[in-house]
């Protein structure tokens, strides 16, 4: 599974990634870092196999997604990424809408924690 994570093939596309952030993505990356939810580590643009999260938590196995407009056209593809994590690699994969993380972020927090909750 380790060698799965971050592929040195896809390094220059995280970076950018994270360079390029969207509105949501900067937001709830503000409230995620530094272990402000329950003490967990998350990543951001973290690599899995050919794919490339959002956020990742490690200690929940917890990928987290946002879709924007993008993503409208694109759920073939969103439900290959996810089967491809969460049955191959036993990753589960938490989905948002960017107006949610706009509108009402405790909304994900809460759900964060549930989960975890239910995992511990």
């Amino acid at each position: 599974m380790q060698d799965l994570m971050n592929q040195t093939a896809y390094k220059t596309r995280r970076k950018s990634l994270r360079n390029h952030s969207t509105i949501a993505e900067a937001v709830l990356w503000r409230m995620l870092k530094n272990r402000q939810v329950q003490g967990l580590k998350f990543r951001r643009q973290h690599g899995i196999g050919p794919y490339i999260v959002d956020f990742y938590c490690p200690e929940l196995r917890l990928a987290i997604e946002l879709d924007g407009e993008v993503h409208y056209n694109r759920s073939e593809y969103d439900e290959q990424r996810s089967a491809f994590l969460n049955k191959a690699n036993d990753i589960y994969v938490m989905r948002f809408e960017n107006r949610t993380v706009l509108e009402n972020p405790a909304r994900i927090i809460e759900e964060i924690e549930s989960f975890y909750n239910a995992k511990m």
